[in-house]
């Protein structure tokens, strides 16, 4: 029979002692570490390093990024996790020219802001001066010397009156890509018909309509014009009903008698 080596309580004390030693030195660099972490943690939200560095902008075709900073009251002053993202987005929709925005955050120290903007339907033309018109009806400041309109028809002959109001109500149920096809607007009422409009759309066409139906038959132009693309240009009538008056025709009628 072969003898049993026998571990007395002396021998194991050793190794006991060690195993509690070193699940106390465990311990202890569980409770340090998590000792360290909060320090960095509080030093980090009390330090700049925890404030907001970049403000992301877009969406914005016309409004500057600058303008919508300025609208969030985000700064580098303000603690990345202290904003309000729905606050910013309601001070940014402040502004006329804004219709929609979104912010969030991006880690570490970002804000982005979305934004939609209102579509310029028109631009209202005053001497060399461009007012742009928004699809809520409002009219902006001019536009700096030097800038064009894009993208949108030109009012001419128009001034800030009832008309105007009127008109720019229903500019904002055109289609924009019919809205696109619109070079200029002019106001031309004469004795009869105080709303009487006259249109250059980019296609060459001229038509000639009514500020009371504008959206209405304005909307049916890409149809109407569609049917008439085997006959020649001319003046398109879009009143009680539509037709279409050839230019050679107009030019024969205007054609003075020898």
């Amino acid at each position: 029979m072969e003898d049993r080596k026998v571990v007395t309580i002396e021998d194991r004390i050793p190794t006991l002692k060690a195993q509690r030693k070193q699940r106390a030195n465990r311990r202890l660099i569980v409770y340090l570490s998590i000792f360290f972490f909060l320090i960095l943690l509080i030093i980090y939200f009390q330090s700049s390093l925890s404030h907001i560095r970049n403000v992301d902008v877009s969406g914005n075709n016309y409004v500057p990024q600058e303008e919508i900073q300025k609208l969030s009251g985000v700064d580098e002053s303000i603690s990345f996790w202290n904003i309000n993202t729905k606050k910013i987005a309601e001070s940014v929709e402040k502004s006329k020219e804004i219709s929609d925005a979104k912010v969030s955050r991006k880690f570490p120290a970002t804000v982005l802001i979305e934004v939609t903007e209102n579509e310029r339907v028109a631009y209202l033309k005053k001497g060399s001066k461009y007012f742009p018109i928004l699809q809520t009806g409002s009219i902006l400041e001019a536009l700096p010397k030097g800038d064009t309109p894009v993208s949108a028809p030109i009012l001419m002959q128009w001034n800030e009156s009832t008309e105007l109001s009127d008109m720019a109500g229903e500019l904002r149920k055109v289609k924009m890509s019919v809205i696109n096809r619109i070079s200029e607007i002019h106001y031309t009422p004469d004795d009869t018909k105080a709303f009487n409009l006259t249109l250059y759309m980019t296609d060459g066409y001229e038509v000639r309509t009514s500020i009371t139906t504008f959206s209405e038959k304005v909307n049916s132009y890409p149809l109407i014009v569609n049917k008439l693309k085997d006959k020649p240009k001319g003046i398109l009538y879009l009143n009680e009903g539509s037709w279409l008056e050839p230019y050679e025709e107009v030019k024969v009628e205007e054609k003075p008698e020898s």
